[in-house]
């Protein structure tokens, strides 16, 4: 790891809470697939599945997950709307998942708010998250037709409590974002430091060539205090 504070260079031009600083760090490591969340082995059953749900899993089926689909595919375990979130609820109990994935889905989604209230109140307290999403300022978050909205660096933070200190939207789901990873292209960008990489996010389109955003569910949620947000890690990987 190379710490973009080294040499005097500020180590966040974003920040999400204008009082911190998120930590941003430039990675070495190479982004692979799987890299960033390590999938077990297959099994069978959903009886025989450890408590984590693979959201969204169209034809991605993993093994040792739950896997969750509106769509009546092959290794689909839970058939299930993730757009009626707010009116019919995931046939789980309360304080009972430990991970959940969602690859490529929250985009796709009229309804994000209700969905991520509603995988709150399934997950255990410290429950981890991972959400992988095209770049809002990226080609791939607008050419495909199926895709609704574009998510940046800060819309996570609009899945805790904290951010609401200036409106209720009567969402009640909290998740505290630790990190976020943006993937970048080695060849373009490989030999400059955080900083400079940062600046050309902010400012040039097609960039960052993925997001990926590891979150934890606070439980119980925080109140709506602007003073408790708390900015993620930010590293940056060289794919």
């Amino acid at each position: 790891m190379l710490d973009s504070a080294a040499g005097g260079e500020p180590t966040c031009i974003l920040p999400l809470v204008p009082q911190r600083r998120s930590p941003l760090v430039l990675s070495n490591k190479l982004a692979k697939p799987g890299m960033l969340r390590e999938i077990g082995h297959r099994c069978e059953g959903v009886r025989d599945v450890s408590k984590k749900l693979n959201i969204g899993c169209g034809r991605n089926i993993l093994s040792e997950w739950i896997n969750v689909d509106y769509a009546v595919l092959p290794g689909v375990d839970v058939v299930y709307d993730l757009e009626r979130c707010a009116e019919a609820p995931l046939p789980l109990e309360n304080d009972s998942v430990d991970e959940f994935l969602l690859s490529h889905v929250i985009e796709h989604l009229h309804h994000t708010l209700p969905l991520m209230q509603e995988l709150h109140r399934v997950a255990k307290a410290g429950a981890k998250a991972v959400i992988r999403v095209p770049h809002g300022a990226s080609d791939d978050a607008w050419e495909d037709p199926t895709h609704l909205r574009g998510y940046f660096q800060s819309s996570f933070g609009y899945f805790s409590q904290p951010f609401y200190w200036r409106a209720d939207y009567n969402y009640r789901g909290d998740w505290q974002v630790e990190q976020l990873h943006l993937i970048v292209a080695r060849q373009v960008y490989a030999g400059m430091s955080a900083a400079a990489i940062m600046k050309e996010v902010a400012n040039r389109r097609n960039v960052v060539q993925e997001m990926v955003a590891d979150l934890r569910a606070v439980k119980p949620i925080r109140q709506p205090l602007r003073e408790l947000q708390v900015p993620p890690r930010i590293e940056i990987l060289l794919a």
